[in-house]
């Protein structure tokens, strides 16, 4: 099965590191809208990626920024 590029969505972010004691880790784990996610720590950026056919970019911010985090929508 290929993805739809267009349910991609990517983000810098300022999360330096992910394990099960992230919230961000539980929050994404347990989002029923999330697919498949992952977080490039290595990355200068922090690269998030989400794939959601749900979730617009906008909501994936509030929810990282709800956590304290930093995002912003990469294009």
């Amino acid at each position: 099965m290929e993805t739809d590029l267009n349910i991609i969505h990517i983000f810098k972010t300022n999360i330096s590191a992910i394990n099960a004691e992230c919230p961000a880790h539980y929050v994404l784990n347990n989002n029923q809208n999330i697919e498949q996610w992952s977080i490039d720590c290595e990355d200068v950026d922090c690269v998030l990626r989400v794939v959601s056919e749900t979730l617009k970019p906008h909501e994936i911010i509030t929810i990282i920024t709800n956590l304290g985090f930093e995002c912003q929508e990469l294009s």
